[in-house]
């Protein structure tokens, strides 16, 4: 069976890495299947797993047999007993094998295994000499042959770019990262039991549509050859889910991806995980106070504790999390109360106090409203020093066209972005529901895509329709769940909490 590979040259042309150790394994494989014994079978029943044993080791009688299963990390060969470290899912156990005890025939078999094989181990469980929790091996079963070499333990694998390429193996070298992927599996099914317990319906959307809309952002475009037209993948699922709404389901999430063809660094990757929720009758405050009792459960559930240390920083995401208005924060940081003056007067302003604001061709002094301004200001002196868990609220009106306008100051809207650690982690409005106005923003959105904005979005009229129609007064939210991820696992990258990221080649 395995024998037209034996040969390097051979070998080549199906595993362009091949070495002498793979050959070696190989080889194994051929010794294998003279013996009989199929490496590769196609079932095995595990009754338990690692952790049970260990965590119930006190209750254990001592003639009760386990069968288990995982991955060889560790082999002790010492004449006629070995020790084998076992690796399943849920952590590590040593294993004793005796060849009194299992037999010449099976204990020879130990000779054809290397680290990283995936065996079935039956036994029973005891404590050595020096108080390590045991598995006393009866009999043993080959259920998978690795012919490649594991990366050497202690040096594993460092370049990020190659543990992102080879996931697999970052997740056996690092139990860290296979945990941090369980944790956020755990993490997704924790969200949707929070929102389940309070009414919420969870609801899909379409991925692949003719527009797009709902942020602003650069989309990614693909053919549909059946309907012989160019669709778009969904930027945000923010107008299907408020036409849910207009049809009756007050309130309403989804969890899904969402796809923006723009720039990748530590917190922005162009696949991202989005859950989004709207209420009926409910406003901005609302949406708040729903942010931030979703964070609690999900980290005390998951993490035990609201508290985490992330880059040598306490963050306590405990509710309630502080409120700052962002022209507020303006002031404190820049000096200049923008809230009630004009454009030019905070230019001016800008001068006199000598701040350094980046321009680009997207954005200049001169051309940009009076809101834009405040929002540059914003980010450029205010979001990174937001540390601790904080809603920045009541946004400049240019900032979103799908936004109640502030009900005591016209030149906002009544929407919020939360921060920690200088990291946006969502964003939320009162939301708009009259008609016209929607549709004027709309229709400028529209004309700005016209002129060439890439980021802005064409005009939906099957979402203008429905709003049309009548939509309840709402709240609606859109959290980040990567980077919920990053504070809830301590990454510091995004990359690090999606399984496989884009690697160039």
């Amino acid at each position: 069976m395995f024998e037209k590979y034996i040969e390097m040259e051979n070998l080549k042309e199906i595993m362009a890495d091949a070495n002498e150790y793979v050959v070696e394994r190989i080889k194994k494989l051929e010794k294998l299947e003279e013996l009989g014994v199929n490496p590769y079978p196609y079932s095995f029943k595990a009754t338990t797993h690692t952790k049970y044993i260990i965590d119930n080791f006190s209750n254990i009688k001592e003639d009760e047999l386990f069968t288990l299963a995982g991955r060889v990390m560790l082999i002790r060969r010492m004449g006629n007993a070995t020790f084998l470290d076992l690796c399943d899912q849920y952590g590590n156990i040593q294993v004793f094998i005796s060849k009194k005890v299992v037999g010449k025939e099976q204990y020879d078999l130990l000779k054809l295994i290397d680290v990283g094989d995936i065996v079935g181990i039956e036994g029973s469980a005891f404590k050595t000499k020096t108080e390590e929790i045991t598995i006393r091996c009866g009999e043993l079963n080959i259920l998978s042959k690795s012919i490649r070499t594991l990366p050497e333990k202690h040096h594993g694998i460092k370049d990020a770019e190659l543990r992102q390429r080879h996931r697999s193996l970052d997740m056996i070298m690092n139990p860290e990262v296979k945990e941090r992927f369980i944790n956020r599996a755990k993490a997704m099914a924790t969200i949707r039991e929070f929102m389940n317990n309070r009414d919420f319906i969870e609801a899909e959307i379409p991925i692949l549509d003719t527009k797009y809309g709902g942020g602003e952002a650069k989309p990614f475009k693909t053919f549909v050859n059946a309907l012989d037209c160019e669709v778009f993948m969904n930027v945000s699922p923010e107008l299907y889910l408020k036409r849910l709404m207009v049809g009756g389901i007050e309130r309403v999430y989804t969890i899904g991806r969402s796809f923006r063809n723009e720039g990748i660094d530590r917190t922005h990757y162009p696949e991202f995980t989005l859950f989004e929720c709207y209420m009926a009758y409910a406003d901005y405050n609302d949406m708040m106070k729903l942010m931030e009792e979703l964070y609690e459960y999900v980290f005390t559930k998951i993490n035990g504790s609201t508290k985490i240390v992330y880059d040598g920083i306490e963050i306590d995401f405990k509710a309630p999390w502080k409120r700052e208005r962002m022209c507020d924060l303006v002031k404190v940081e820049t000096g200049i109360d923008v809230e009630f003056i004009k454009k030019e007067e905070i230019l001016e302003q800008i001068k006199v106090k000598e701040l350094n604001i980046e321009c680009d061709d997207e954005f200049n002094l001169e051309d940009c409203t009076k809101g834009e301004l405040i929002l540059k200001l914003f980010e450029t002196y205010c979001e990174k020093k937001l540390m601790n868990p904080t809603f920045v609220i009541d946004f400049p009106i240019e900032s979103s066209p799908l936004c109640k306008v502030h009900r005591k100051n016209g030149e906002l809207i009544e929407r919020f972005e939360p921060y920690a650690y200088g990291v946006e982690l969502g964003n939320a409005y009162s939301e708009l529901n009259e008609p016209l106005r929607q549709r004027v923003l709309l229709s400028e959105q529209a004309a700005k895509l016209r002129a060439g904005l890439e980021t802005a979005s064409p005009m939906d009229e099957e979402f203008a329709v429905a709003i049309d129609t009548g939509m309840p007064p709402a709240g609606g939210l859109g959290i980040g769940i990567d980077r919920m991820i990053m504070f809830l696992t301590n990454a510091y990258s995004i990359k690090d909490v999606i399984s496989f990221p884009l690697i160039k080649r």
